[in-house]
């Protein structure tokens, strides 16, 4: 009982989404001592297109725990009709057992998150699961369940879901570390044993505001403005990949951190959904549009210069029309904006 005490004091003791998961396959190794554990989660908008990210796998005696990428490739993931035992778990929201073609016990627990991705937990041991012990894992996830809802209460808007300002600075540091150490991104091996290598990309900024959010206020009502929010939180997640940081920063304003391979594709990724938002035809208001601007995260940046750096790229194309995308840098090599990470000839990163 003590141990399973400390174990539940380790859970609840991180803010981190990624240590949390980590720490819950660790607890149920120690607890359980079987061949493996592994938590898969399910990504990605529609359900007909879902597919299973491995959040964290341990092995008897393994001490770090392998996963998936941060930034793999969507296709790349197996879909999530091809582990029907899994499905089943989930749908029928009961405890699975089955046996490997290995002849270990293999039992499936349902993750049901609340405000997160559906999930499940994998055992396999050498012999069937006593009762007492799906007891024990069953148990713990329900503290997980009500953890996870504490930390969408604190970490989440609570109009569109998506990420709040808060969260924006931390995960920012968290992310753009990752990206300039490539030996922390780690290859991590999944179902298959396959290795996923994360390219070595860069990391970008986009904020989008909506053009004209305060007379859609004026002339519909806040609750159709709330409408309009909801919406547009929906289009910039259905144009974006699940990997990629979505925020509302407040009012109109969202922030977007995104990882590709150069400005052509990070400039392509915001002009889609810019697109996106402008083909959509917003219920009694019509048509919205928005503005954005974005920047590289550079060696040493701050979220906080950053941010500025696509809020002015933001503010010159409201100043120039509305209803673009702007990049930073190119406003800079045209000469309309300054480089803002340089005084004279000192970097300033």
């Amino acid at each position: 009982m003590t141990k399973a005490i400390d174990h539940l004091a380790a859970l609840t003791g991180f803010r981190d989404r990624d240590l949390l998961d980590v720490t819950l396959a660790h607890a149920l190794m120690d607890l359980l001592h079987p061949s493996s554990v592994a938590i898969h989660k399910l990504v990605g908008d529609s359900q007909s297109t879902q597919r299973w990210f491995l959040r964290a796998r341990l092995a008897s005696g393994q001490v770090t725990a392998a996963s998936d990428p941060p930034w793999i490739d969507f296709d790349g993931l197996p879909a999530k009709q091809a582990f029907p035992l899994r499905v089943e778990a989930l749908e029928s929201e009961q405890v699975l057992r089955s046996q490997t073609p290995r002849g270990e016990a293999l039992t499936i627990f349902p993750m049901l998150a609340e405000g997160a991705d559906a999930g499940v937990i994998e055992v396999l041991s050498g012999g069937p699961m006593s009762p007492a012990s799906q007891r024990t894992v069953s148990s713990i996830l329900r503290i997980y369940r009500n953890f996870h809802g504490l930390l969408d209460y604190s970490e989440r808007d609570t109009l569109t879901g998506l990420l709040n300002r808060k969260t924006f600075d931390e995960a920012f540091l968290k992310t753009t570390h990752t990206a300039a150490h490539p030996l922390a991104q780690g290859a991590a091996a999944g179902d298959d044993d396959r290795r996923h290598d994360a390219p070595l990309t860069q990391y970008w900024l986009g904020v989008v505001d909506i053009d004209h959010f305060k007379s859609v206020n004026d002339r519909f009502g806040h609750l159709i403005g709330d409408e309009v929010l909801l919406l547009v939180a929906r289009i910039l997640r259905s144009t974006f990949r699940f990997q990629d940081r979505l925020y509302r920063f407040g009012g109109e304003e969202f922030v977007v951190l995104l990882r590709c391979a150069g400005e052509s594709d990070a400039h392509q990724a915001f002009e889609r959904m810019r697109a996106n938002m402008e083909a959509y035809q917003f219920p009694q208001v019509g048509q919205v549009t928005a503005s954005v601007g974005y920047t590289a995260v550079l060696p040493g940046d701050t979220p906080s210069g950053a941010f500025e750096r696509a809020d002015q790229a933001v503010y010159y194309a409201k100043q120039h029309g509305r209803n673009q995308v702007c990049g930073h840098a190119e406003l800079v090599r045209r000469g309309v904006l300054k480089d803002a990470t340089k005084i004279g000839d000192v970097e300033l990163f």
